[in-house]
């Protein structure tokens, strides 16, 4: 049976909906999953006049009951807080409640069990935050909403290996302070628990240092000594196998063995990703209790309207996402 998809197209003044349109026209991606788009019809139609490119949908006639055809995607036509139009290519308080409305109707299909998984398009925190977010980054809204047990956060992905971080939105100056050895270990809990649902049995994880060259032995900073260290020892201990420690400016020339690295911050690890295949990455949300993932990419606000945004992104955030959702369905216990 294959897996049923939510999908929100993002901010309205980027090329969101100019990725759900180049996702969905193309025929194997409406035939991997039963679609269900959560957007403002005439944000879709737009967005099919500049892409040059159409798909058939139908109209959710009982937006609580959707019912699916196969290789057509269901279209609940819905604006939630959003007024149109939508200004373009700047950020604003109206496309951010447009685009946290679609958002969280596509989370609560999946949360009633309509829908497996959900994949968006790019957000714009400062819209996000101006249409009322009242948390750093969506991570945490997506934590209030669906109250995870356990260690959750941004995890990346890439060709196959994956990403974690013990700290993310935060300040550089504050990442040494913030690293305990509480949250470096659930870093690790986390992405190992991600990958095994995604089917890899046995992860090759590795850990990554904070300071130059992990420190030299305490010559570049203790934190590797003090913290770091231990906490992967106590990851050891209780049966997450983890490699390391490594240093930073290395650690990704051995990714080709290795499923997964823990890194210190955000751009430790985000900046070798986006190098390695900007218009590949995906973000995947982990430790909720539902598959969500996006493309690790922004809104391209600049990009609006002229149709030629990029879309292999959003095809590997489809692809993780179809994935978790199968996963999800097999671990699931029989009714």
């Amino acid at each position: 049976m294959i897996p049923r998809i939510a999908i929100a197209p993002g901010d309205p003044a980027g090329i969101g909906a100019e990725l759900v349109v180049r996702l969905l026209a193309h025929a194997p991606n409406r035939a991997a999953a039963d679609i269900l788009l959560v957007a403002d019809r005439d944000e879709l139609e737009e967005a099919m006049r500049i892409c040059g490119a159409r798909f058939d949908y139908a109209l959710a006639s009982d937006p609580e009951r959707p019912e699916f055809t196969p290789g057509v995607p269901v279209l609940v036509d819905y604006r939630g807080r959003g007024e149109a139009p939508f200004e373009r290519a700047v950020s604003t308080a109206n496309g951010g409640r447009y685009a946290m409305d679609t958002l969280r109707r596509a989370i609560e299909y999946t949360t009633a069990g309509v829908t497996d998984a959900v994949c968006f398009a790019p957000l714009n925190k400062h819209s996000l935050h101006l249409g009322g977010l009242g948390h750093p980054d969506e991570t945490h809204w997506f934590a209030e909403m669906l109250q995870p047990n356990g260690p959750y956060g941004e995890l990346n992905a890439l060709d196959g290996l994956w990403t974690s971080r013990v700290t993310s939105h935060v300040p550089l100056k504050d990442v040494a302070g913030l690293l305990t050895e509480e949250r470096i270990v659930g870093a690790i809990r986390l992405i190992h628990s991600t990958l095994v649902r995604v089917g890899v049995s046995a992860p090759r994880i590795a850990l990554c240092g904070l300071n130059p060259h992990a420190g030299d032995n305490g010559s570049f900073g203790r934190e590797e000594i003090d913290v770091i260290a231990p906490a992967m020892e106590a990851a050891r201990a209780q049966g997450l196998p983890v490699l390391g420690l490594f240093p930073a400016d290395t650690l990704f020339l051995k990714k080709d063995e290795l499923d997964a690295i823990v890194t210190m911050y955000h751009d430790q690890g985000q900046i070798a990703m986006k190098l390695m295949g900007f218009s590949r990455g995906v973000t995947v949300h982990g430790g909720m209790p539902i598959p969500i993932a996006t493309p690790a990419h922004g809104t391209a606000f600049d990009r609006y309207g002229k149709g030629e945004a990029g879309w292999g992104a959003i095809q590997a955030a489809f692809d993780v996402a179809c994935r978790m959702a199968r996963a999800r369905r097999d671990a699931a216990p029989a009714a």
